[in-house]
């Protein structure tokens, strides 16, 4: 099938090279790429993800690794409300 695409020139660029230095025409590259982003999307060609867990290490007393977010907002709060106390205390 034979149509008119639009690629933006960065792109077009990465293409161009792509093609030049794999020595392949650039219609049979754009079909590639298509092509795997495509199937990836479908998961059709997926390949496996391989994680890695990470030791921090030991933590402090008290400080419960699996609950940072909740740290995060209590900290978040406290500084809202030094804020706000600021902000009374000065009129505003």
């Amino acid at each position: 099938m034979r149509t008119t695409l639009t690629i933006d020139d960065d792109l077009a660029g990465i293409l161009k090279q792509q093609a030049h230095e794999l020595g392949k025409p650039l219609k049979e590259l754009v079909n590639t790429a298509l092509r795997r982003g495509l199937l990836d999307k479908l998961g059709e060609n997926t390949r496996p993800v391989s994680v890695r867990p990470h030791d921090f290490g030991a933590s402090r007393p008290g400080l419960d690794l699996r609950r940072l977010n909740q740290f995060v907002d209590e900290l978040e709060v406290e500084d809202y409300l030094r804020k706000a106390s600021q902000d009374d205390s000065t009129g505003r």
